[in-house]
């Protein structure tokens, strides 16, 4: 079980996208049936779907198997996820299958950051990564404009009369940006007398973080997602009532500038595979995936349709199947990507992540992790779905520490699938693509939420807690009761709930790796995304505005007198 290609061998992602021959988008567009008039070109390698070939598909109805990508408890570096749903994709196009891919497009903070840019890696990557990684078809910058409008039309009415007496403390709607700036989480505007007044506090995020971006995700058309636009929660009057974008009269406007973000983005992987990049919602805060539009489009257009949730599956695939799910993108098979770094990570009770002696050969530690990849195997398994373990290999993996995660799984009867999609592409991963072929054949999916939507909103935060986490008990703040109250007085005790927590952990403590037994989550604030529709629980600090490492990704990027851009990854 040798790796078939040496750390060494293999060019930069950077070098790889440079290289690939790219098709016309008009050539992609018709693997999915469709011409040269469904698609608006931005270029020659990406386009946007015209909103009447939108339409057109969704009504056609369901025609594919979804397939979703999940992962283990990760590290801070992330366990491949993207690149295997690439991986996949191509994988089961080598197959013979009509197949498309869908991911989240990249926001500017991370690409100038630490973690770089979303477009997977390697020869499992989408295209053009450049174009994608930047300012792509423009829908992050929309989105900024419309944040920013609601937050100028919000202080403009306060300003100028104050009819809806909002009042100014109970201001919930800050500013966006889509870069780390720690400097702008916390702000004050209003300042220079009463004709920029009143001041208050205010604070930027990054614009994955608005409730907007998890909005135009979370929409199935334009009618849709102006309803959703006009409802959402920016402010409440003296009297405690919700304050909401249609009350300020934005509603309109907003929906405007969000009219062809709306629209999917149509590109490529580096073997041709369709791919929707669409759409970013932060994974804490929000549900974490793309669009559900790109998710219906291309389960319209082909037989597989891949899509990827964000972090682990306690975050990601819980959110998707208890949030996105429950508006029709259910998927019949989950595939949980594991990597020997991130089990032994938990085998060795490891926080913060020390990757110098992750890389060091120990098949101990990586079978003393293993209960982590099955607590995540398990959890999809009480959901109704048929799970797959797609082990994303890296060049240093040992063939002993591999053969530990199969040999377990084996005897577990898990489906598993060593992918070098990374190094391989799709030849790299068409063993993993037959084994999820036969699990959606099988038919064997059976989706069942952790619980209904009328349960009470604690109900619903302690299934997710105990069925799902694997916590023992649920604690409420003082705030968090009395937020639990006015949620429930102000009618939004029906919505699905967003837990939020730190990722690398299935407890709410970073530290405690591995699978935590007789811990308690501790919930200390909850709010309204009410246009999302859900309920968000804090259970731990939430940074919705990033800052810059002490070494960020941007002092590697450059452009040559060319205009080619070098750095990125």
């Amino acid at each position: 079980m040798t790796p078939t290609t040496s750390e060494s061998e293999i060019p930069s992602d950077e070098a790889i996208a440079r290289d690939a021959t790219l098709e016309d988008i008009e050539t992609v567009a018709a693997r999915l049936g469709l011409g040269p008039d469904d698609i608006e070109r931005y270029g020659s390698n990406k386009a946007k779907l015209r909103q009447e070939a939108v339409d057109a598909a969704i009504q056609r109805g369901r025609r594919g198997s979804l397939v979703l990508v999940t992962g283990i408890t990760p590290t801070p570096k992330g366990e491949g996820k993207t690149v295997t749903s690439v991986g996949l994709a191509q994988g089961l196009a080598r197959l013979g299958e009509d197949v498309s891919v869908a991911v989240r497009e990249p926001s500017l903070g991370p690409v100038f950051g630490i973690k770089g840019g979303a477009a997977g890696g390697g020869y499992s990557q989408v295209l053009p990564m450049e174009d994608i990684n930047l300012h792509f078809t423009g829908d992050i910058h929309a989105l900024t404009a419309a944040h920013n409008l609601v937050s100028a039309m919000l202080d403009a009415h306060v300003h100028h009369g104050n009819e809806l007496d909002i009042d100014v403390d109970r201001i919930s709607w800050g500013r966006s940006l889509d870069v780390n700036d720690r400097a702008l989480r916390e702000t004050v505007v209003g300042l220079g007398g009463s004709v920029n007044g009143p001041p208050r506090e205010d604070g930027f995020m990054i614009t994955a973080a608005s409730e907007l971006m998890a909005v135009l995700c979370l929409a199935s058309d334009l009618s849709d997602l102006k309803r959703r636009v006009g409802r959402i929660v920016v402010a409440a009057d003296t009297e405690g009532t919700p304050v909401t974008v249609d009350d300020i009269g934005a509603t309109g406007a907003v929906s405007a500038l969000l009219r062809d973000a709306l629209r999917p983005n149509l590109v490529q992987t580096i073997e041709g595979v369709p791919a929707f990049v669409h759409g970013g919602p932060f994974a804490n805060i929000a549900h974490g995936t793309n669009t559900l539009v790109a998710d219906e489009v291309g389960l319209a257009l082909s037989d597989y349709v891949v899509t990827e949730a964000g972090f682990g599956a306690d975050l990601g695939a819980e959110k998707f199947l208890d949030i996105v799910s429950r508006q029709g993108a259910a998927p019949e098979a989950v595939v949980v990507v594991a990597t020997v770094r991130g089990l032994k990570r938990h085998g060795l009770d490891m926080w913060p992540a020390d990757f110098d002696v992750l890389a060091k050969p120990d098949p101990d530690a990586v079978r003393d992790g293993l209960p982590n990849l099955f607590h995540h195997v398990d959890v999809l398994r009480e959901y109704g779905l048929p799970a797959v373990v797609a082990i994303n290999r890296f060049p240093d993996d040992t063939d002993a520490e591999v053969e530990e995660i199969l040999d377990a799984c084996a005897t577990r009867e898990i489906p598993a699938s060593v992918s070098t999609a990374h190094a391989d592409g799709g030849a790299g991963a068409e063993e993993l693509a037959t084994l999820v072929r036969e699990q959606v054949e099988s038919g064997r999916a059976d989706l069942r939420p952790m619980y209904e939507l009328d349960d009470s909103l604690t109900e619903k935060i302690r299934a997710v807690a105990t069925r799902v986490y694997g916590a023992s008990d649920v604690t409420f703040s003082k705030q968090a009761q009395k937020d639990l109250e006015r949620l429930t007085d102000d009618g939004f005790d029906s919505l699905p709930v967003c837990l939020s927590k730190t990722p690398y952990s299935l407890s709410d403590d970073a530290s405690k790796t591995g699978t935590p037994t007789g811990w308690t989550l501790h919930v200390r604030e909850l709010y309204p995304a009410a246009g999302a529709g859900f309920v968000v629980a804090l259970t731990g600090d939430v940074l919705t505005m990033p800052g810059l490492p002490a070494r960020p990704a941007a002092l590697d990027i450059d452009v040559d007198d060319d205009g080619e851009i070098h750095g990125l990854f």
